[in-house]
């Protein structure tokens, strides 16, 4: 059975049929990703907050084909069809890719929102293959908004596909900053586990002889291994937890995105390193390259790296303001609203 988050907390099998405009949010992870389970929150909370005309209606990526058919039954020219940020569109997370065509090509004839994605569909056979599948299926909504959330995505994607193109920051950053003052002590290393991963583990071990000088260590994923299955009922107590941890280190060294974001939104000092596709290098210059207290690197040197993260340490956090950065998708809603006269 379909479960329908109308409300984060309890879901429900039958979609409302009042006049009121939906928001369907599909693709909504249950794995334990917390980064991506933070966008699909922040997402929830961008529309609430800035356009609370529409009832925001979250549907899980497993339930995506039986959920298409019950929106089709009540959908209305007013309502808005988007597919759940974060992670990349791409062949390497095929499965979502897969739901993602489902959605985008059901609903042509209604405003479509993919919300910020990074894009990777890699140059082999069976990427090309890939990419082809999805420009058929998203070429046949002509009101779908691609919305890349670093600059090489957004060129990649004005090239790939007809559809138009916004560049906006990852819904994380809409998050508002989380004033934990608490004490700090010890530096968190958060590495990925997946083929994503490109930083050597004798650079890992190098950065926490440098640490290791009466400071406790810890290492962890922003994917968690204490619980299987994350729904819009238990995240934001989880992603909360998360970030107190975060906000009680003296530094974070990382090559998760969404663990320099956490470091952004608690005012921790971090050091973020690559992935494979260049998406967090990308974005940081994007939109972080002013906050002082986090940075990026491709440096490898331990010397050199020893000098940046004593002084990341040393750093405050500051007032900033990435609020504005989403103007481009404020715009397309706000236009929507006058159309519809909502």
């Amino acid at each position: 059975m379909v479960k329908f988050y109308l409300q984060e907390k309890v879901p429900v099998s039958v979609l409302p049929s009042n006049k009121r405009p939906k928001f369907f949010s599909f693709g909504i992870p249950t794995y334990t990703n917390l980064g991506d389970q933070a966008v699909s929150l922040a997402q929830r909370r961008y529309i609430e907050n800035e356009f609370p005309e529409f009832q925001f209606i979250e549907i899980l990526e497993e339930d995506t084909d039986d959920a298409i058919t019950a929106v089709k039954e009540i959908l209305q020219p007013a309502d808005v069809v988007s597919f759940v940020g974060g992670g990349n569109m791409g062949n390497v997370y095929l499965d979502h890719e897969i739901a993602r065509r489902k959605v985008f090509a059901a609903f042509p004839e209604n405003l479509t929102i993919s919300f910020p994605q990074s894009i990777n569909f890699e140059d082999t056979p069976a990427g090309q293959t890939e990419l082809k599948k999805s420009q058929s299926a998203y070429a046949k909504n002509p009101n779908l908004f691609l919305i890349a959330r670093d600059a090489q995505s957004y060129h990649r994607m004005q090239t790939a596909f007809d559809n138009h193109v916004l560049f906006t920051p990852d819904m994380v950053l809409y998050i508002q900053a989380r004033d934990l003052d608490h004490s700090r002590s010890g530096a968190l290393f958060v590495f990925r586990h997946d083929s994503e991963k490109v930083i050597a583990e004798d650079l890992i071990n190098s950065l926490k002889e440098i640490l290791s000088n009466g400071r406790p260590l810890k290492r962890t994923d922003t994917v968690l291994d204490t619980v299987k299955r994350i729904t819009p009922s238990n995240r934001r107590e989880l992603i909360v937890k998360e970030l107190e941890w975060f906000s009680r280190q003296e530094i974070i060294i990382t090559d998760r995105w969404h663990a320099m974001i956490f470091s952004v939104l608690t005012g921790t000092p971090c050091l973020l390193f690559g992935n494979s596709y260049g998406k967090g290098k990308h974005a940081y210059f994007d939109w972080l390259e002013h906050i002082e207290w986090v940075t990026y690197t491709d440096e490898d040197d331990p010397q050199r790296l020893k000098k940046l993260i004593n002084s990341l340490i040393q750093r405050s956090a500051h007032e900033y303001d990435v609020r504005k950065d989403f103007r481009q998708l404020d715009r397309l809603l706000q236009l929507h609203k006058e159309r519809f006269s909502l």
